[in-house]
């Protein structure tokens, strides 16, 4: 079930991404990250009050931590994607969220089958083509911003990565048994880091009628998303699922192709390809 839970959270994931992506570029990327996470939160606190479970401090503890990286990595990721160069945020967020993790469970003591290995080592060079496609690709329909010196795209990207990176970890600490409140106290840490960020910033926290179904919407998949992956991590290994999970550029490509008619470079196209080997061989392992 482990890959399962893993490609739906991708597939989530990268939906939301794509929704998230073209509101920042349409408004304040912190205005749209708080209210995605806001609605994010209001789902995962109704689904939890029925869920019930049995949290320790601890695990609350590992749900406000995930909270600080969600925040963050929501944060940076839609700044990047509103503001800068697609292809330099996306693909350094991607890798990092699955190699932060990938070295976590490595160093406490995962030990994954070798054909799944070989599909973790496969899936980075994926996650990187996917989200990468070519320096003068118009990702998510409109042109990338030259204005913005490509320091700041490393840095969004890298902090994005960082971020979830953050998250995946914590939440592979969670276990089944503590229900969704650890989840729920992620959303409200997630809120307040973003709420607080924006407001230092001196960003407005509310958006224009226009554009803030579209950022609810991006917020309820990526909760989805998020408690997909949770399960992923109580089903199996945290190196599997937050490798597996990292394929979500794949989704936001497809994305952009099917609705707003983007070529797939052959970069891409090779990608997918790799993507599609990794998901085989963790599968076969």
């Amino acid at each position: 079930m482990i890959v399962v839970f893993a490609l739906a959270a991708s597939l989530a994931y990268g939906f939301s991404d794509f929704v998230g992506g073209i509101v920042s570029r349409r408004a304040a990327a912190w205005s749209v990250a708080v209210t995605a996470q806001f609605v994010a939160f209001i789902g995962v606190g109704s689904v939890a009050v029925f869920v019930g479970g049995s949290p320790t401090a601890g695990d609350l503890a590992w749900g406000a931590l995930a909270g600080v990286g969600s925040g963050v990595g929501t944060g940076m990721l839609y700044r990047g994607l509103g503001g800068g160069r697609m292809s330099v945020v996306a693909p350094l967020s991607a890798v990092g969220a699955a190699l932060l993790p990938v070295a976590v469970g490595t160093a406490t003591g995962e030990r994954p089958s070798m054909a799944t290995w070989v599909g973790v080592i496969v899936a980075f060079p994926a996650i990187w083509l996917v989200a990468r496609g070519s320096e003068h690709d118009e990702v998510l329909g409109e042109p990338e911003p030259d204005c913005r010196p490509r320091s700041r795209d490393v840095i969004d990207g890298l902090a994005a990565g960082c971020g979830f990176g953050l998250l995946f970890v914590a939440l592979g600490q969670v276990p089944e048994d503590a229900g969704l409140a650890p989840l729920t106290l992620m959303q409200v840490v997630s809120v307040g880091v973003l709420a607080s960020t924006a407001l230092s910033l001196r960003q407005p926290l509310r958006l224009p009628r226009r554009v803030a179904a579209w950022a609810a919407l991006a917020g309820a998949l990526g909760a989805a998303a998020t408690g997909l992956f949770q399960l992923a991590t109580q089903s199996g290994l945290l190196t599997v699922a937050s490798v597996l999970t990292s394929l979500y550029p794949a989704t936001t490509v497809v994305l952009a192709a099917i609705v707003l008619h983007e070529h797939i470079t052959r970069w891409q196209g090779i990608g997918l390809g790799f993507a599609g080997i990794a998901v085989g061989l963790v599968a076969a392992g």
